[in-house]
């Protein structure tokens, strides 16, 4: 159970701060990167989530992330180093990775196939959801580095929804702009042919 009665503790005024193991590692370090950009994908979507009250079924399946999102920071937070901790680490399931490819399919079966790449835009639910699935990019990109590093391992569920998650953001941004109708598609080479603004 988590009891925050201090929010500032001041063991973090040199420049560190305490993983879930009770290592200390500086807050550059890109373990905390990797977990500081997830929190940040988090906070897109809960922006996003500001737009989709017309959208009930967007709106839960973000509510269920939000919530996987914090799973997925304490499991980045407590490397499995092999070494006993006195209790149980949070970690990402494959069942919630095989959530997201259910909602991925499940959405993905009412849009039109894509006749260019999208531009993020449309309305403004679809336009956050843009933001927010650049952000897991980021953190999906973090958190490989991570992994690739010798003793710092990352699950491979963990792996998995974060690149599932941007998948179903881009499918959840596609049926906020109208199941696609709304896309803002990319034309290659639109303005080279276009004078200069006077």
């Amino acid at each position: 159970m988590v009891k925050l009665n201090r929010i500032y503790t001041r063991t973090g005024d040199a420049g560190t701060t305490g993983l879930g193991d009770g290592a200390r590692v500086p807050k550059f370090d890109l373990r905390v990167e990797s977990y500081g950009t997830v929190d940040e994908t988090n906070a897109a979507i809960g922006l996003a989530r500001l737009h989709s009250a017309a959208e009930p079924e967007i709106d839960a399946i973000l509510a269920r992330i939000q919530n996987d999102l914090f799973d997925l920071g304490a499991d980045l937070c407590t490397p499995d180093r092999g070494k006993p901790l006195g209790w149980e680490p949070l970690r990402i399931v494959d069942r919630q990775v095989e959530r997201l490819e259910a909602e991925i399919d499940r959405m993905n079966a009412r849009l039109q196939p894509l006749r260019s790449f999208t531009l993020p835009g449309g309305t403004a639910l679809a336009t956050h959801l843009h933001l927010a699935r650049t952000m897991a990019r980021r953190a999906e990109r973090q958190m490989c580095r991570l992994a690739a590093i010798e003793g710092e391992p990352v699950s491979p569920a963990a792996l998995k929804y974060i690149n599932r998650l941007s998948d179903l953001l881009f499918v959840l941004s596609r049926n906020a702009n109208g199941d696609g109708a709304g896309d803002v598609l990319w034309v290659p080479g639109l303005t080279r042919e276009q004078p200069a603004a006077e």
